[in-house]
């Protein structure tokens, strides 16, 4: 506890505690308590918080017992764009029940809808690790994975003997990394902007995590954790016209400026592969599934609510009107706005010695 709180945490205070030691109160007191590291939370393990002091009311009639590891996670601003392409991640990720936060690579292409189905997504996520994997260079060992998200990508580098590290900013993707990787691969809580690193690396690795920060972050960033020589390899969408500014996948760089400043800071351009056609089939799925049971089982609520409580359903049309109907048509027509504005590809970029 820092000094100036009140409350219970030191000897013979209200709810003393040790280390590893639970709380306790009695009938109707209130206090405040700190962060303390409790047997089932190793270090290790724990994320790395902003420690808060919170107020707790106790309304049993009996004394209690409870832990005294409350904390609030550093909060990070992410602009609205990128919040709606994580829900579009999120959404596919509940979908497939897969590890891997990506689109995914679907080879061969689905001939028709009925192609579109989720054991075919599962396998283009799949196909997407090993695409991305088989685009790492030779003689390289070492590997900072930015944006690493739960681990999927991570495990199938490890699994191919390469010696990874993961850095993202969430503390509940560290808790499920490690747990994926089960302890094989460091995990640092940090923006990759702000990460401190001791070493260098042979390649740093943005896979789909490249719109979570700005190109000069990217470059600079990257120049500073890499070896003489080292590599650069990114795999994401990108926007191929530069007039896209709103809308679902505009948080997305524009290629010809990420290219440039790369080339500015004494990137060289190695290998560049469009993979485009390969991702669009996973926009194709999210918008049959959306509009098939998505829009279905809404219209369906719809009417219940507004059969019983007709008040909240002229709400809910108030809303849906105001901030839902708009992005959501643009899920539902994401193939056309992709096609149109944007561009999917894997780059290999060596630091020139």
């Amino acid at each position: 506890m820092g000094e100036g709180e009140t409350g219970g945490g030191g000897d013979g205070g209200t709810g003393g505690r040790g280390d590893g030691e639970m709380g306790r109160w009695g009938d109707g007191e209130r206090g405040n308590f700190d962060l303390t590291l409790l047997p089932s939370h190793p270090p290790t393990l724990l994320p790395s918080y902003d420690a808060r002091v919170l107020k707790i009311w106790k309304f049993s009639p009996s004394v209690i017992y409870f832990p005294i590891l409350m904390t609030t996670p550093t909060s990070i601003k992410v602009p609205k764009s990128t919040r709606y392409h994580n829900a579009a991640l999120d959404y596919y990720t509940g979908l497939t029940q897969n590890d891997y936060l990506h689109y995914g690579y679907w080879d061969p292409l689905p001939a028709s809808d009925d192609d579109l189905t989720l054991p075919r997504m599962r396998a283009a996520q799949e196909a997407y690790a090993v695409k991305l994997l088989d685009t790492i260079p030779a003689g390289v060992s070492t590997i900072l994975d930015v944006g690493c998200g739960i681990g999927g990508n991570a495990v199938s580098m490890l699994d191919r003997g390469f010696k990874v590290e993961g850095v993202a900013p969430d503390p509940i993707q560290r808790e499920k990394f490690i747990k994926k990787t089960g302890d094989r691969a460091p995990f640092h809580l940090s923006r990759f902007q702000e990460y401190q690193s001791t070493k260098t690396y042979d390649l740093v690795l943005f896979s789909e995590s490249s719109q979570y920060m700005s190109v000069d972050d990217i470059v600079s960033g990257s120049v500073k954790v890499l070896e003489s020589g080292g590599y650069l390899l990114m795999s994401d969408m990108l926007r191929k016209d530069p007039n896209y500014t709103e809308g679902i996948f505009s948080n997305c760089h524009v290629k010809t400026e990420m290219e440039a400043a790369l080339i500015k800071a004494g990137f060289k351009s190695i290998q560049n592969i469009d993979i485009s056609a390969g991702i669009a089939p996973t926009l194709d799925l999210g918008s049959v599934v959306l509009r098939t049971y998505g829009l279905s089982t809404a219209s369906y609520v719809s009417a219940l609510v507004e059969i019983a409580v007709p008040p909240i359903f002229a709400l809910g049309q108030k809303a849906w009107k105001k901030w839902l109907e708009k992005p959501i048509d643009e899920i539902l027509y994401s193939r056309e706005i992709y096609d149109r504005h944007l561009c999917y590809e894997i780059q290999l970029w060596q630091l020139e010695k």
